[in-house]
């Protein structure tokens, strides 16, 4: 290929972006003006031709793919199909001082939902206060009566929280919601910047990024922090509903990465009130457990009779403070869509604070004006159940049909307390390598983070998932509704800059169900008998 023609298909690349005007956008800030802070970026990516684009894209879904980060949805007609996870090379760039204020926001919020949760299972002042309507809390149906009066060893309910940002067109972070019972995604932010490193090293190690690699060390000791009273070297597991589970490969990636112990309920059982691991050499004693399943799965003793994933006995253990659960039961009532338009008094209450995040107006159709205007207005709304996720029964007014708004009106009103709506909110857009269109195009981004509270500690990850709505105009960034993701960078102010982390020999492996699994300096590996197979994001 000449020089010119080399020219010609590195200016094809772009040649056809274009901004929508009333969005964002997070690389250029005119058509041919980019921000400051992806100059040097976007200059990098000027110097691929389209050819050679492709070329990288196709290693970068190949690392993926060696890696085992594939995925299914629970609505697949053929079950057991895989796909690679979609992820665009593209990084995601957020600056040092933006990122700051992000995370300040981000601890205070999550420090003010613990405090709330302590609060409904104890003395319930928050209520007593009228700040917080009793019904909403009570008529939730994550709201845990086993767990009043109880609190869990360090104070700590949600110890793991995944906090969804976007990004408006008035260049101000909002919180979409809260997930505070089992947030998924980490195992990809940090497969992502495997992969990046492996596609793109040369110009990686060309910038101040923040590390993503030591976030299952924090989570360890975040585990470790919360263990029972008198254990100096607590023993801490991951439990997995098993390999069904839509997020099983970040449950093994995390057991792994840490150097835990990845166990099913059929792996503990309870004997005086202490939960107990079959080992080969005997029982061993576990004291904290990472549990990736929901509530009415944990203990057949205490909830769903049914239930073949729990461990029976496992709560009673619990509130004698012989083992800590991560996170607590109950947590679910506290990221309630409801109950989310009151986490701006929640922070005034209990932090005596202004809130540095900001909400998205939020209509509770239980409330009868709001009921009444959304029913109005809906075609300029996003109707969302308050307990769901992964983008299920979401509705956005502006795309539906007059069939399905009049589909949505009857479900409002059967069941008024389980929905809420929103504006459509402007979500920032983000230059994204579109596969069949091979050019770059403007998509919409979210931003998964990730925040650890235990005793005396808190940690933020620096950056997050960046999630992509593929398909042209949507707003659902969820990978079970067709989203992919990218690597984000947030950027150090000083310092050197980052390097592939130097791990020499050094290799951690694991053997489950006859299969390998190896984490050294070049990411994951399954062994011989297959690749591991993972849903996308999904409990939340």
């Amino acid at each position: 290929m000449d020089e010119a023609e080399r020219q010609n298909q590195t200016s094809e690349v772009f040649r056809n972006y274009q901004i929508p005007p009333q969005f964002l956008d997070e690389v250029f800030r005119a058509p041919g003006a980019v921000h400051p802070h992806y100059e040097t970026v976007l200059q990098h990516f000027l110097e691929f031709s389209k050819d050679e684009f492709k070329e990288l894209n196709e290693h970068a879904k190949m690392s993926f793919f060696n890696q085992g980060i594939t995925f299914s949805v629970y609505s697949d007609k053929a079950k057991g199909v895989e796909r690679i996870f979609p992820f665009d090379l593209f990084p995601r760039i957020i600056p040092a001082a933006e990122w700051a204020r992000v995370e300040e926001g981000l601890v205070q919020r999550c420090l003010a939902l613990n405090l709330f949760m302590q609060d409904i299972y104890s003395d319930q002042h928050i209520l007593r206060d009228k700040v917080v309507p009793a019904d909403l809390i009570f008529s939730s149906k994550n709201y845990l009566k086993a767990m009043l009066g109880f609190k869990p060893i360090g104070g700590i309910y949600n110890h793991i929280s995944g906090t969804d940002l976007i990004k408006h067109s008035d260049g101000q972070y909002y919180v979409l919601e809260d997930n505070l019972r089992c947030p998924s995604g980490i195992s990809y932010v940090l497969s992502n910047r495997v992969a990046m490193k492996r596609t793109l090293f040369q110009m990686f190690r060309q910038f101040n990024v923040r590390t993503v690699n030591e976030y299952p060390q924090e989570l360890l000791a975040t585990m470790q922090s919360v263990a029972p009273r008198g254990i100096d070297m607590p023993t801490c597991v991951v439990l997995t509903p098993g390999v069904y589970n839509s997020a099983y490969f970040e449950h093994a990636f995390l057991a792994l990465t840490m150097g835990v112990a990845l166990v099913e309920g059929r792996d503990l059982y309870v004997e005086k009130n202490f939960v107990y691991m079959k080992t080969i050499n005997g029982p061993k004693r576990v004291d904290v457990v990472y549990r990736r399943l929901d509530d009415d799965f944990l203990d057949p003793m205490a909830f769903r009779a049914d239930s073949m994933l729990g461990v029976p006995g496992i709560m009673a253990a619990y509130k004698k403070g012989n083992v800590n659960l991560l996170n607590a039961p109950g947590t679910g009532f506290a990221d309630d869509k409801a109950v989310y338009t009151y986490v701006p008094d929640i922070i005034r209450y209990y932090l005596q604070q202004e809130p540095i995040l900001n909400n998205v107006h939020t209509y509770r159709c239980e409330k009868d004006d709001d009921f009444q205007y959304v029913l109005e207005n809906m075609a300029n709304l996003v109707i969302k159940p308050v307990d769901e996720s992964g983008g299920y029964g979401i509705l956005i007014g502006n795309k539906a049909t007059k069939e399905e708004l009049s589909e949505f009106k009857a479900l409002i009103t059967e069941n008024r307390r389980k929905y809420i709506a929103q504006p459509i909110m402007n979500l920032s857009m983000h230059a994204t390598f579109i596969e069949g269109e091979d050019q770059f195009e403007p998509r919409h981004v979210d931003l998964r983070s990730f925040t650890l509270l235990g005793k005396d500690r808190q940690f933020v990850l620096k950056g997050g998932l960046s999630r992509v709505a593929l398909k042209k105009g949507s707003l659902i960034v969820n990978s079970s509704q067709g989203g992919g993701s990218k690597d984000t960078w947030v950027m150090a102010e000083d310092g050197p800059s980052m390097s592939m982390e130097q791990n020499g020999s050094m290799e951690q492996s694991m053997t489950m169900n006859g299969q390998t699994m190896t984490m050294g300096p070049q990411g994951m590996s399954i062994g011989t008998q297959g690749s591991l197979s993972s849903q996308a994001p999904g409990a939340q």
